[in-house]
């Protein structure tokens, strides 16, 4: 059958592609910037005849409607990455929380471990040759339509047409809706923020003309590009491109010419941030979108000589354990891609793999470098993962050091106030563990 025919069949309104959503259905959501928002909308006016509805999502930076207290019961938010408008659902009891790799995710739908009955994605009108492009989250789309009993895709001219694996066929879905709206947006970070600043400079000496970095979005991600200006023939491949590497792709700091993996191409796998940052993607064949269980993939990571995967923690305790996705108990974020790249980097020829973080919290009076965890506080990566910490006050390397020796550094680089307290509470900690020098008595 002729593509455009099957296009035309099932082309449908949104409440007529809905209406076959039913109580206790699992709905995936595309990621990020990607959920489509108005078929969202159009789903919560069918609160009243559905119940436990599943919404299963990775990082959320849309609004979210669905989390609030008044659809609980009816549709409940699992994710695997929290924001901060679907955050409070889970820490309240109203949602679940879904530890897992970022790119394991597509396993799990594959392999049935996580529930997809219906599958909504956003998407450019089809091409020529009868595809559409999935834009902005190439991470777990592909895998949601094959895997969802229902594919339903809102065409929106508002999705960027990006390169690589990002095309799938009509007749692999099973209902459009056609509605134009913006895409959800995160506006470029244009304060200054001081700590940040060095922050960015101590990561910055870490890198060498020729590297091939991985970093996220945030004020040291940004904070790190004015120090890379002088810098020559740098690379990418990460999860998340957004609008602060524009600028040093512009200056030609940024161009993959020594890359050993995807040279010459910017690899990712979903993008986020503004309007002009769409804009420059758009049928931009200098940044290869890839799969997450690609882009990801340890293996694939390590192809690329000299990766420098630079990621952040909310807490180091003095064995250099990284927790990333709590505070205590308490659940902020996820797991992501974290050990993901710092397990590439690391098996990289030349790789670094860095943690970057405040040395204190809460306006300076907490310390984010702490002797011990608090009881029951999830590891995010374990200390055997973690290479370079960097704080404010300098950049340690933790690599085939001793525990003593890795807690003497992790307090130089902690805020001074807090330094003799961090050496008092380790020593005590280390005679009532009958440790030594980081061997059992």
């Amino acid at each position: 059958m002729n593509w455009r025919t099957i296009y035309e069949e099932r082309r449908v309104t949104a409440q007529e592609a809905l209406s076959h959503i039913r109580p206790g259905d699992a709905v995936v959501p595309a990621h990020a910037a990607s959920e489509p928002r108005y078929l969202i909308d159009e789903l919560l006016k069918r609160k009243e005849e559905l119940s436990d509805v599943k919404i299963v999502q990775g990082l959320n930076i849309g609004l979210a409607p669905y989390a609030a207290a008044e659809y609980d019961g009816h549709f409940n938010v699992h994710s695997f990455f929290l924001g901060k408008n679907n955050r409070k659902a889970v820490q309240e009891g109203r949602g679940e929380m879904i530890p897992i790799h970022f790119y394991a995710q597509p396993r799990g739908f594959r392999d049935g471990f996580i529930p997809c009955d219906v599958a909504l994605i956003s998407c450019t009108p089809p091409n020529e040759d009868g595809y559409v492009n999935m834009g902005l989250s190439c991470d777990q789309t592909r895998v949601i339509v094959e895997k969802a009993g229902i594919a339903i895709a809102q065409v929106n001219d508002h999705v960027p047409h990006t390169c690589g694996d990002t095309l799938i066929h009509v007749s692999d879905i099973d209902f459009f809706v056609e509605h134009n709206e913006d895409m959800y947006e995160i506006p470029p970070i244009s304060s200054s923020d001081p700590i940040a600043e060095k922050i960015g400079a101590n990561i910055a000496a870490l890198i060498r003309d020729g590297d091939t970095l991985q970093m996220g979005q945030g004020t040291v991600p940004n904070a790190i590009l004015k120090f890379l200006e002088d810098k020559k023939d740098l690379g990418v491949h990460t999860e998340v491109f957004s609008d602060n590497l524009l600028p040093l792709i512009e200056l030609g700091v940024v161009n993959g010419a020594r890359k050993t993996f995807h040279r010459g191409k910017i690899v990712a796998t979903f993008i986020q941030g503004s309007k002009e940052l769409y804009r420059y993607v758009d049928h931009n064949s200098m940044i290869e979108m890839m799969p997450v269980d690609y882009t990801n993939d340890v293996a694939n990571i390590a192809k690329n000589d000299n990766m420098v995967a630079i990621n952040s923690a909310l807490e180091v305790d003095l064995m250099g354990q990284v927790v990333a996705d709590s505070i205590g108990t308490k659940m902020f974020s996820g797991v992501g891609g974290q050990l993901d790249f710092l397990r590439g980097a690391e098996q990289s020829r030349g790789g670094r793999p860095v943690i970057a973080l405040p040395s204190t919290a809460k306006g300076g009076t907490i310390s984010r470098i702490v002797a011990v965890l608090k009881p029951g506080t999830p590891v995010t990566t374990t200390r055997q993962d973690v290479h370079w910490v960097v704080t404010e006050y300098g950049a340690v390397n933790l690599f085939g050091k001793p525990i003593r020796q890795r807690a003497e550094l992790l307090i130089s680089i902690a805020h001074p106030d807090f330094r003799d307290r961090l050496a008092a509470d380790f020593d005590h900690y280390l005679k009532d563990a009958g440790v030594f020098n980081g061997f059992a008595l």
